[in-house]
């Protein structure tokens, strides 16, 4: 655990919001890098990740303060305003329909973006989970495990050592990212690459949520297993129904 990384005077780096700087940078990289591809100007790509970003951000604070309701109401301002709470989904969602809302201004495929920008997600969530490790949150119930961690200062509090899930989820999606980048040229519809994202990742979810110390809600599940259980049926919707054959000159790249 070392949430902070350094100080310069009156100025502390954390190590949570580096990482967070640094998935953000490395998403941008890689989506300017397929943004060229095809054909479009760079300034595209990072006009994207901005009102990304905007939206990614108010959605992960709305579904925060919605969960904890309770303090929200105590100090709305404190929940809106602090630098900690995002949840995940919420920031996916908010992220989305702000990149959806974007490209149809600009008259670009929705499908085709989806395609693009599914697997770059998985590279700045692995990215995020580190940042999450070192910030000693985001992790999993006690065990006893060679492997387990302790954090001093877990988020929650923690007596003992636990499963380090945040590493979990970080090797996982860099895993499925290459898996998808090898799928993708092979996927003849359009939207097919980001059903998988969002199938794989809502898989990834569900199946995290049962070590990691997540209040249940009803039945014995999270609030973040019922929105993964709706990211895999909407992934597995899309793909069904939604998503569009492509035509000889109109392949995945």
């Amino acid at each position: 655990m070392h949430p902070i990384l350094f100080k310069l005077g009156p100025i502390t780096i954390h190590t949570y919001g580096l990482m967070m700087a640094t998935a953000f940078l490395v998403s941008y990289l890689l989506l300017a890098r397929e943004v060229r591809r095809l054909g479009e100007k760079t300034d595209f790509a990072s006009n994207m990740v901005f009102w990304a970003a905007v939206g990614g951000l108010a959605g992960a604070k709305l579904l925060y303060a919605l969960e904890n309701l309770k303090y929200t109401i105590q100090d709305p301002l404190g929940t809106i305003f602090s630098g900690a709470g995002l949840a995940f989904h919420g920031g996916l969602f908010g992220g989305t329909l702000a990149v959806i809302v974007y490209l149809k201004k600009h008259k670009k495929s929705v499908g085709e973006y989806a395609d693009i920008v599914g697997p770059i997600l998985l590279v700045g969530q692995a990215i995020g989970r580190i940042g999450c490790f070192f910030a000693g949150c985001c992790h999993g119930k006690e065990c006893s495990l060679p492997w387990a961690v302790t954090f001093p200062n877990a988020i929650p509090p923690a007596s003992g050592p636990v499963h380090p899930t945040q590493l979990y989820e970080a090797l996982y999606n860099v895993i499925i990212y290459f898996v998808l980048i090898k799928l993708r040229p092979r996927l003849r519809k359009r939207w097919a690459t980001f059903s998988l994202y969002l199938i794989f990742a809502g898989v990834e979810r569900f199946l995290i949520e049962f070590i990691r110390v997540n209040p249940r809600i009803l039945f014995g599940l999270t609030v973040f297993q019922y929105t993964s259980l709706a990211m895999i049926l909407a992934g597995i919707f899309i793909l069904l129904f939604l998503a569009e054959p492509l035509d000889k000159k109109g392949y995945n790249r």
